[in-house]
């Protein structure tokens, strides 16, 4: 009787664990659906980026080479530090998250100087152009 209740018991367990283990576990499959939960939203980060990274470079170009660089050059290096920030949010590896945290700086510093070029190149174009109530414009012009 003690054998039979003893196998009995062994055969219980065996069956218990084998139900047990066959089934995820709760953390797991929580944790499944969290990694795939983060790998969508890192997903829709990096669209999104890549989106308003594509949209700012495409720009009506100025005929001036310096102008056209830098106004492309700040939405791509937006869509860079957009994208690092998204490594931040979602990543984990730690050489790639001290290489975003790099990205970040560098590429607002650049945007920084890039922008006051910009700009400076923008005001030397509208100061070299004749306004319409300049008296060296001509709305009329005359054969000489």
């Amino acid at each position: 009787m003690k054998v039979i209740s003893l196998v009995m018991t062994s055969l219980t367990m065996a069956a218990i664990t084998a139900a047990h283990s066959a089934q995820p576990q709760e953390h797991e499959m929580t944790d499944a659906r969290a990694s795939a939960g983060q790998s969508s939203s890192f997903q829709h980060a990096m669209a999104q980026a890549m989106r308003r990274m594509e949209e700012g470079m495409a720009i009506s170009h100025s005929g001036d080479p310096d102008r056209d660089f830098a106004a492309m050059m700040i939405p791509h290096h937006q869509g860079a530090i957009d994208m690092a920030k998204a490594e931040l949010e979602f990543g984990h590896d730690p050489v790639l998250r001290r290489l975003a945290q790099g990205i970040i700086v560098e590429q607002q510093q650049e945007i920084q100087v890039m922008q006051r070029q910009l700009d400076a190149l923008k005001a030397r174009a509208s100061a070299a152009s004749p306004s319409p109530h300049s008296p060296h414009h001509r709305s009329n012009p005359t054969k000489e």
